[in-house]
């Protein structure tokens, strides 16, 4: 057992933190108050290779373990989690089914995608199926050697500037999950459409939209695995998912952590810094100790993965535990700068709107409380 980071993974945390400082932090604010994608920091993190982190290097990627990416996102996200999401909905979440279930031929086509420096999207979400996603309502109707895809898809990051998609569909609702199929789907294909770009509370550099299907004709070829096993690509590709949304928690944790650490050692009040108030030093050991246990228990998470050990508990427990602490800690910061921390003039106003979405997407908090009891009872 040895907790530190190897040469490889701490160079690739160096250059990602020195990314972060340089071309993140002193653009986000900027990024957030004009809801703006940053495609030149994107196109930046392309040269890099972590935009194409998740795709295998026999594939032209980066090919980086599941613990490197976790570490990147965690580095992104400590400058803004908006950027962050971009990457891992790109070349994770969206990638993972195809990691999961793609044939050779497959692999080929999407991961070219990304290579070439497309974005991707991860449809699953819909106006009336969050939590429960084997209620979704999309259609897809065999036809020949294709398959036609009808339906809305809700909140769909990168939606409005993907190139490519995963999409879940249903072949009959009254199948409930044995019913739904995964697909990888061209952005240009005639019958898709996007939505307008949702007006966030945070994340806000992220693009986020609905991606809409009328009578969308997708190939047979594009089928992952077989009919009826899309929900089980998809649970798998959140089992992989979670951890890299526990790293991105993570980051903005430390991002805010980091900010209320340097502002208790300026601000003065009573004629002395306030990091000299046992107050203060209370708040920040805690949020300290937390920003710590997050970061261990995504990393122990990610390596099991690598490592091939179960995982999925620990997935469930790393993603819910590190978002309740990036909001606990990005409400702790704000606390720390008293009246100045309410205000757009300082950061921690933004760690605290970006963190909250980390108790949202990919699963609530409460869902995750769900799969940790069962597992739980199931024993």
């Amino acid at each position: 057992m040895d907790f530190r980071l190897n040469e490889e993974q701490e160079m690739i945390r160096v250059t990602a933190r020195d990314f972060a400082d340089k071309e993140i932090i002193p653009y986000c604010i900027e990024w957030d108050e004009t809801h703006t994608l940053p495609r030149d920091a994107i196109k930046k993190l392309h040269e890099l290779g972590f935009m194409t982190c998740g795709v295998p290097e026999e594939y032209g990627g980066s090919g980086l373990d599941h613990l490197c990416q976790a570490i990147v996102v965690e580095e992104i996200a400590r400058g803004d989690a908006g950027l962050a999401t971009t990457l891992a909905a790109s070349t994770l979440l969206a990638a993972d089914p195809v990691y999961v279930a793609a044939t050779h031929e497959q692999k080929k086509w999407f991961y070219s995608r990304l290579v070439d420096g497309e974005l991707a999207g991860f449809c699953l979400t819909e106006p009336g199926s969050g939590s429960d996603a084997a209620s979704l309502s999309t259609r897809c109707v065999k036809d020949g050697d294709s398959y036609i895809l009808n339906g809305t898809k809700q909140f769909i990051s990168n939606g409005g500037v993907a190139g490519v998609y995963t999409v879940f569909a249903t072949m009959d609702k009254s199948l409930g999950h044995k019913g739904i199929c995964a697909f990888m789907v061209d952005r240009n294909t005639p019958g898709l459409s996007v939505g307008a770009p949702e007006n966030k509370l945070g994340i806000r550099s992220s693009n986020t939209t609905q991606v809409i299907f009328e009578d969308v004709r997708v190939p047979a070829a594009n089928l992952l695995g077989k009919e009826g096993e899309g929900f089980k690509i998809c649970m798998k590709t959140l089992d992989l998912s979670r951890a890299v949304i526990a790293s991105m928690s993570v980051g903005i944790a430390q991002g805010a952590f980091e900010c209320a650490l340097k502002y208790s050692q300026e601000r003065n009040q009573f004629g002395k810094p306030i990091s000299k108030f046992q107050a203060i030093q209370f708040i920040l050991a805690d949020m300290a100790m937390k920003v710590e246990t997050a970061r261990l228990l995504y990393m122990k998470t990610a390596a099991n993965q690598d490592a091939g050990l179960p995982f999925t508990q620990l997935s469930a427990m790393a993603k819910c535990y590190a978002a309740d602490v990036a909001m606990q800690v990005a409400t702790d910061a704000v606390q720390v700068y008293g009246g100045y921390g309410f205000t757009k003039e300082y950061p921690v106003e933004k760690y605290f709107r970006d963190a909250k979405i980390m108790q949202i997407f990919e699963g609530t908090a409460q869902i995750q409380r769900i799969v940790i009891a069962g597992n739980l009872l199931k024993g």
